[in-house]
């Protein structure tokens, strides 16, 4: 967890932010004593208002603007806004069609919010006002909320969006109320942690200093901070068993404690929402599983999926679901009409929907590697000469030897470089094993087609395009001989060798001495041509790939970090280690 900001007072860092809002969108109004910022006012609209503590963003701040929020009240860090600010906030929006106030099922924030509605009635008999709380977590049970109520989580953002649109194409304040109510009902988030999160300008609490549990997982986290439902640790925190339990709490319509969607839609909404601290690319990998097990475990195909970050606490490392039944709304727009219209504030991720071509089924399911494979049924029949069992061994014990090093190689990666390689050849390594475990190789063509083509599939980066100029080259050296009856012996494969580390040298300028690949692969091939032993070149290869130990870095990201000084002399170059594995194992 982290503990270090750049703004550690937090009163500080709230005005700042807020202050923020009106350096982006010069239209937007600040009021900073009241910490309330506002839309320009819509005559003819029922205005909406929301809020809560800070620590959340982009609610509620991002959501200020047309087809949104008129105005939104925020609190200190994790704490409710006063009555004061709300009932600021009612009296400085547009009341000609009446106000809609929001608020998330929190103690703080209904009794605070609730105090300025009943003032804002008492000083204007005449204000058409409504209070709509919404409470769409699952993860704590019934009988320990009794009559509180469910929390409030990133769902909200969907009502929000829901009541906004309506709010903007003048639907009365009864209307957006009613569906706003509608939209709560059939609603349901669960999120997760990986720990606690740190709040700017206080000591970390022994929770949050992650003295409490090894490599915990907490169910039900919620967005102040607060505890979860259930804490797990070590495998039950892997991805898929993690979405597994979400969704059981989500949808097991047997779990009398946490069924609150009993008659869950078939195309109902999703929503993925990070809690602020998950790269984009592993929300990607978040909202994968969860469409996945959505559709194999509860044939439920969402019929809208958003994701990003929408309702954070603070830089939580962990994630929330919020699935939303397609109801419907009573009115002519409907509920993903309604979720669909166009809105101009900040917090919303959501692109204009377009729709999308269908493909054939053979589109559908092709592959490059599949139409790669395909290809390979024309090749004409080859006279070469080659065991195709022993070539096949000896391959196989080479592409183990890699997985093998893959440890290795990804440790000394991850102190010179991105700690990519060793993933990249292991996946390569694996790509080739299924390859040629599906059927034997016809011959040496078919296996080099087919290798080659497995590794431009799941070989990326340099390594990947260093590997595939080397092995294209190398497959096209042996298809120009199928038509001669000649063994595929150590002097057949000096030449393909030759030929592809020629191709390989035209787009590359690395040479022996550079720190790279090819500190293993020129000696081997040279120590071939040398000694006609596979086992010779192979252990050359490995002397080459050690004494990378000792060299300067001419390439790569090793360039640019400067770090020689705590490596030298004991991490070999990870790419001329992990080809030097591969080629023992071969030798083997």
């Amino acid at each position: 967890m982290r503990t270090r900001h750049f703004v550690n007072d937090p009163v500080q860092l709230v005005a700042a932010a807020l202050k923020s809002h009106t350096v982006i969108r010069p239209e937007l109004r600040l009021d900073a004593d009241n910490q309330v910022l506002y839309a320009p006012r819509r005559t003819g609209q029922t205005s909406i208002i929301s809020g809560g503590g800070s620590g959340h963003e982009p609610s509620f701040t991002g959501f200020v603007g047309e087809g949104f929020l008129s105005a939104s009240v925020a609190g200190g860090i994790f704490a409710s806004p006063s009555s004061r600010q709300v009932l600021a906030a009612i009296e400085n929006v547009e009341h000609s069609e009446g106000v809609l106030v929001t608020v998330m099922n929190y103690t703080g924030d209904v009794l605070n919010f609730g105090v300025a509605v009943e003032k804002a009635r008492a000083r204007n008999p005449a204000l058409q006002i409504e209070t709509l709380v919404v409470g769409d977590d699952v993860c704590v049970p019934r009988s320990r909320i009794g009559k509180v109520g469910r929390r409030g989580i990133a769902g909200t953002v969907l009502v929000h969006k829901v009541t906004g649109a309506m709010a903007a194409a003048g639907y009365k304040l009864r209307d957006v109320a009613r569906v706003g109510r509608l939209v709560a009902a059939n609603l349901a988030s669960a999120g997760v942690s990986l720990s606690r999160v740190h709040v700017p300008g206080h000591p970390p609490s022994q929770e949050e200093s992650g003295e409490s549990s090894a490599d915990p997982i907490e169910l039900g986290m919620g967005i102040h901070n607060e505890a979860g439902c259930d804490w797990r640790s070590g495998v039950d925190a892997e991805l898929p068993a993690v979405v597994r339990a979400i969704l059981r709490q989500l949808l097991d319509v047997g779990d009398t404690e946490r069924n609150f969607l009993p008659n869950p839609t078939k195309d109902a909404i999703l929503l993925v929402n990070n809690l602020g601290a998950l790269s984009v690319l592993e929300l990607g990998a978040v909202v994968s599983e969860v469409a996945d097990q959505l559709r194999q475990d509860y044939q439920i195909r969402p019929i809208r999926v958003f994701a990003g970050t929408f309702m954070t606490s603070l830089d939580g490392p962990g994630f929330s679901v919020s699935l939303l039944n397609n109801v419907d709304t009573g009115v002519e727009s409907s509920l993903v009409a309604l979720l669909d219209a166009p809105s101009n504030v900040s917090g919303w991720h959501a692109s204009t929907r377009v729709s999308a071509p269908k493909s054939t089924p053979e589109e559908a399911g092709a592959s490059p590697t599949s139409r790669q494979e395909a290809t390979t049924g024309d090749e004409p029949k080859s006279n070469l000469k080659c065991d195709m069992g022993q070539t096949t061994r000896r391959l196989r014990a080479g592409l183990e030897a890699l997985e093998a090093a893959e440890p290795d190689v990804t440790k000394y990666d991850s102190v010179v470089g991105d700690g990519d390689c060793g993933t990249t050849l292991k996946l390569g390594a694996e790509g080739i094993l299924r390859q040629i475990s599906k059927a034997p190789p016809r011959d040496i063509v078919d296996l080099l087609i087919r290798a080659t083509a497995s590794v431009e599939e799941t070989m990326q980066g340099t390594s990947g395009a260093l590997y595939a100029i080397f092995l294209n080259k190398l497959t096209h050296h042996v298809r120009l001989r199928v038509h001669e009856a000649v063994p595929v012996d150590v002097e057949f494969w000096i030449d393909a060798l030759d030929s592809a580390l020629a191709a390989l040298t035209q787009y590359t300028s690395a040479r022996p001495g550079d720190r790279t690949m090819m500190d293993a692969l020129v000696p081997f091939i040279a120590a071939l041509r040398d000694t006609r032993s596979l086992k010779a070149a192979s252990q050359a290869a490995q002397e080459g790939a050690v004494a990378t130990k000792s060299m300067r870095p001419a390439f790569g990201r090793t360039v640019y970090i400067g770090n020689e000084d705590t490596w030298m002399g004991e991490i070999p170059d990870p790419g001329a280690w992990g080809l030097a594995q591969f080629l023992q194992g071969l030798a083997s």
